[in-house]
């Protein structure tokens, strides 16, 4: 049996994103009984156990941590010295574990934080095979940036790497622009939540969930299930509200630093009524707010990919987003891309007023809407799928980083 250990900040049970959710989604599908999988990750909370088997994971948890916290604490004092903490912590505790386990392969999700930690244990242990995943929701010129002072690990994250997987065109481009060699790059895709490619979901699920949020007869709910966080852009959706019928609401599923802040602008507006809040909801338990809702708005100021776009087009819900980052390889609007056919409702950036006109348009057309979920669906149902994913991962890059022929 070959063992990999994968460097990430976090991982379940608690702050799942998209890049936790693709680790399980990879991770679940490989044979435990050819590949071992073993995380180092940021604990954080004091409850969780320093070490835990979740799914096919072994999971080590290091770090500061505090008694049950909220999704605000992860970003404050202490809690938030993790994420500089973690890129010296984890390949010390790397360090010990393999001594105990003896790794043949290591896995950094992300260049930044978990990137640099993987580079430092792969000068220590150059042999061991290294593949650098590229998930980053925000851009790269912010985390360059943000890693300045560690630029010297932070560009072995890339150059160290014996295969790069960037999971959209946008990152592959970054992975470029950090030397990385072509013979290097495997560009694989996320995939979309399975619940929602499935039809499994009873309409007495549906029921609960709609009188848990108060959804009643003829009201029209918008939706993001995304994190709570500035890039996210839930902002943008809550001021296109008073552009909109009365019967429009806005349902924010999930948890993060934005929330207070969002409740701020919500009462500012006195859209209390209009805007809902669920607080953290498990992965497992979103696809049955997708489909209680009717438009999927997210006009995100910046994307690796977006994981959640693809679960909600598989969901059969119109898209409204933006074209930034790694959501160009599949948000495609004939009015911006006419040699593209229509998969969502594109929109600039920062503009309340698009995104309210987008709405409009989704509600004014209705057999405009089904052709294009149809075909949005179909598009993820076809490429953007996990056993797809998980299968091109096993051979393309973790045969290659254990030389398994």
């Amino acid at each position: 049996m070959k063992k990999i250990l994968i460097f990430s900040l976090t991982y379940y049970p608690e702050y799942v994103g998209g890049s936790d959710g693709a680790l399980k989604e990879i991770t679940d599908r490989i044979n435990p009984n050819e590949i071992e999988f073993h995380i180092i990750v940021a604990r954080f909370n004091s409850n969780l156990p320093r070490i835990e088997k979740f799914g096919n994971v072994l999971v080590h948890r290091i770090g500061i941590t505090k008694k049950n916290p909220t999704a605000e604490d992860y970003g404050k004092w202490p809690l938030d010295l993790n994420k500089l903490l973690y890129q010296f912590l984890a390949p010390i505790k790397a360090i010990f574990l393999n001594a105990k386990y003896h790794y043949d392969g290591i896995w950094a999700m992300m260049a930044h934080t978990a990137g640099v930690a993987a580079a430092i244990f792969k000068m220590l242990y150059p042999k061991k095979g290294y593949v650098l995943t590229l998930q980053e929701g925000k851009t790269p010129e912010h985390i360059e940036k943000k890693l300045r002072p560690l630029w010297f690990f932070f560009v072995r994250s890339f150059t160290k790497a014996d295969v790069v997987q960037p999971i959209s065109l946008f990152l592959m481009e970054w992975a470029r622009r950090r030397g990385v060699k072509e013979d290097k790059i495997e560009l694989i895709h996320n995939g979309a939540n399975p619940r929602d490619l499935s039809d499994n979901v009873t309409e007495a699920e549906l029921e609960e969930t709609r009188k848990k949020v108060g959804k009643k007869s003829g009201e029209i709910f918008l939706v993001n299930t995304a994190r709570v966080v500035h890039q996210k852009a839930n902002d943008d959706t809550i001021r296109a509200l008073p552009m909109l019928p009365e019967n429009v609401k806005f349902l924010i599923v999930g948890d993060g630093e934005d929330e207070k802040l969002l409740k701020d602008i919500t009462k500012e507006l006195k859209l209390e009524n209009r805007v809902i809040f669920t607080g953290r909801v498990d992965r497992s338990e979103v696809t049955k707010y997708r489909r209680i809702s009717d438009i999927y708005v997210a006009p995100s100021r910046s994307e690796g990919l977006g994981n959640a776009f693809l679960s909600a087009m598989a969901s059969r819900l119109p898209v409204v987003a933006t074209q930034e980052g790694g959501l160009a390889d599949f948000i495609f609007d004939a009015r911006r891309n006419p040699d593209k056919p229509t998969t969502a409702w594109a929109v600039n950036k920062d503009s309340p007023e698009q995104i309210a006109q987008a709405v409009k348009d989704i509600l004014a057309h209705p057999e405009k809407v089904k052709e294009v979920t149809e075909r949005a669906r179909e598009m993820v149902f076809n490429k953007y799928n996990w056993d797809m994913v998980a299968k091109d991962m096993r051979e393309k890059v973790f045969n290659r980083i254990l030389k398994i022929k």
